[in-house]
């Protein structure tokens, strides 16, 4: 069984909207802070939305104002809605815990694609 499923990608152009998803094996996010990172083609994973047990979020920099993440416990399920994309923001997108620490750094998700682009 994967510990992350990741859904919700496509290809948007500039200025657009997507809502990721992600669904958690074993109430993960119930215990575990719960992030949304990215990998573009060439660059390293990085962090682009956190949310904490206390219910505060965080952002990078570069997403900040137009990225929201949110959390259904119940589902044990995260949500990351993007809001005016740009190209930049092209990468495969995954789900983890926060920090992605330990065995849970070892095994990520397949991730879901976005692609920006005009």
């Amino acid at each position: 069984q994967a510990r992350f499923v990741e859904s919700g990608g496509g290809w948007v152009q500039p200025g657009g909207s997507l809502r990721l998803s992600c669904a958690a094996a074993d109430s993960l996010f119930t215990n575990y802070h719960a992030g949304w990172y990215r990998q573009a083609p060439g660059k390293p994973r990085e962090s682009v939305a956190i949310a904490l047990l206390n219910g505060e979020t965080r952002y990078g920099d570069s997403v900040k104002g137009r990225f929201t993440i949110s959390k259904d416990s119940a589902k044990n399920t995260i949500y990351l809605q993007m809001t005016d994309l740009k190209d930049e923001d092209t990468a495969m997108y995954y789900c983890n815990v926060h920090p992605p620490l330990g065995p849970f750094g070892k095994v990520w998700g397949q991730g879901t694609q976005v692609t920006v682009s005009s």
